[in-house]
C-alpha cells in the first residue's frame, strides 16, 4: 500500500518520498534576488530525514513585467540566476530535489512594483478588486491594460526563457503556475478574459496562452522535467469560477498529456480554505474524472494532514501531496509526521516581509 514516505520517480526526477513542500510566498528576496537567507531556509527544508523529497519554490517572476508583490524573487536576470545557484546546491548537497515555480501575476500587481510605473498587463482591462503588497503595505491593486494580440509571443518566450535559465541556476526542474487568478489563469476564465482576439471566447482560444507556454518550456527543457499548477475553481485574487469549468480543464487537460509532463499540481477547492466550493444545484468539481486524461504523476493541494494524504495515496486517488503552511512553521515536518509529533504554530505576522524572524528559526524537534 503507498504511503506518503514511500519513493517514487516522477518525469526524470527521482524522489526520496511523496512529500511535496507546496510553493509559498515569503517576499524575503530584497530587490527580486535570492540570498543567503534563503539558502538556509530551503536547506532546513530539505533535510533526508526530516524534510520534502520534493521542494517547489516560492513564485519567481518570469520577467520585471510579471512581478505583483514587493521583494518576490525574480529568474529572468544573470544576477538572479548566479543568486539562485547556492541554493539549489544546499538542497541537491542534502539529498532533495527542488523546482521552482514560474510566475506571472498579471493583474494581480501595482504601478509601483512595474517597469517605469506602467500598468499591470492582464488579458483584460478590467481591475481585480484585490490586494497586492508594496512598501505601503497591502494595498489595492492597480487598474490592467489588456495585452494585445502581438504580445503574445513575447509572453510565451519569457517563460521559456526563464525555464532555460532554472536549468542553468540548477533547479531539477520547472512548474508553470497557472493558478490562484494570475495571468494564465486570467486567459483561462471567461469571468476575466473579455477578449475577442484568438486568445478569448472560445475555450480552446482562452487555453491558447496556457498551452503554448506549456509547449515552449517543454520543447526548452524537457517534459520530463516540466509541470504545471491548476487551480479549477479557487476564487482567489478576483478569479470568480468560469462557466464552463469542466469542459475547459477537460480540454486543458486532453491538450496537456500528449506532451508527457512530469505531473500535474492540483489545487482543490480553495487555497487554505473550502475544498468542495459548489454553487446551488452544481455537483462538485470531479477531479478524478479530469485526471483520467493525464498519466504522470497526479499532486494534490489544500489542506491535507497525514490521514487524508495516507487514505488518498493509499486509494490511487494522488501520487504525490503538497503541503504548504505546515512546512513554514515546521522545517523538520517529514519527521513529525512520520513520528506522529506535534505541529509547531504558524506566525502569521512574519509571513511576509522581515528576516529570519519566523523564517529560519522555527525549532526542529529535538535529535
Amino acid at each position: 500500500m503507498t504511503t506518503l514516505f514511500d519513493p517514487i520517480r516522477i518525469g526524470d526526477i527521482e524522489l526520496r518520498t511523496r512529500l511535496v513542500m507546496a510553493p509559498l510566498t515569503r517576499s524575503r528576496a530584497k530587490g527580486t534576488v535570492p540570498n543567503d537567507l534563503m539558502r538556509q531556509y530551503y536547506e532546513q527544508r530539505a533535510n533526508p530525514q526530516t524534510g520534502a523529497g520534493l521542494i517547489i519554490t516560492e513564485a519567481a517572476q518570469i520577467s520585471p513585467e510579471g512581478q505583483g508583490y514587493l521583494d518576490t524573487p525574480g529568474i529572468h536576470s544573470e544576477e538572479q540566476v548566479q543568486a539562485w545557484k547556492p541554493i539549489t546546491q544546499a538542497v541537491h548537497a542534502q539529498g532533495g530535489r527542488i523546482m521552482i515555480q514560474l510566475w506571472h501575476v498579471g493583474r494581480i500587481s501595482h504601478t509601483s512594483l512595474q517597469p517605469g510605473g506602467q500598468p499591470p498587463v492582464s488579458s483584460t482591462d478590467r481591475a481585480s478588486g484585490s490586494k497586492t503588497y508594496n512598501t505601503e503595505g497591502f494595498v489595492d491593486c492597480s487598474k490592467p491594460r489588456a495585452l494585445r494580440t502581438d504580445e503574445m509571443p513575447r509572453i510565451v518566450e519569457d517563460y521559456r526563457r526563464a525555464a532555460a535559465n532554472a536549468i542553468r541556476a540548477g533547479f531539477d526542474g520547472v512548474e508553470v503556475h497557472s493558478a490562484n487568478g494570475y495571468l494564465l489563469d486570467q486567459f483561462l476564465r471567461d469571468t476575466i478574459n473579455d477578449r475577442t482576439d484568438g486568445y478569448g471566447g472560445s475555450i480552446e482560444n482562452r487555453a491558447r496562452l496556457l498551452l503554448q507556454a506549456m509547449q515552449a518550456v517543454t520543447q526548452e527543457i524537457g517534459s520530463g522535467r516540466t509541470g504545471v499548477r491548476l487551480s479549477p475553481i479557487t476564487p482567489s485574487n478576483g478569479a470568480t469560477q468560469d462557466t464552463q469549468v469542466g469542459a475547459l480543464f477537460d480540454h486543458i487537460m486532453r491538450n496537456l498529456a500528449p506532451l508527457g509532463l512530469a505531473y500535474v499540481h492540483v489545487i482543490e477547492g480553495q487555497t487554505g480554505g473550502a475544498r468542495d466550493l459548489t454553487e446551488k444545484g452544481v455537483p462538485p468539481f470531479d477531479y478524478q474524472a479530469l485526471r483520467q486524461h493525464f498519466k504522470g504523476a497526479w499532486m494534490v493541494n489544500n489542506g491535507y494532514d497525514l490521514d487524508m494524504a495516507s487514505d488518498t495515496l493509499a486509494s490511487g486517488q494522488a501520487d504525490l501531496v503538497a503541503i504548504g503552511r505546515p512546512f513554514i512553521c515546521n522545517p523538520d515536518l517529514g519527521r513529525r509526521l512520520r513520528e506522529g509529533a506535534p505541529l509547531a504554530e504558524l506566525q502569521r505576522e512574519t509571513l511576509y516581509g522581515g528576516g529570519a524572524a519566523g523564517y529560519t528559526d522555527y525549532p526542529l524537534l529535538p535529535a
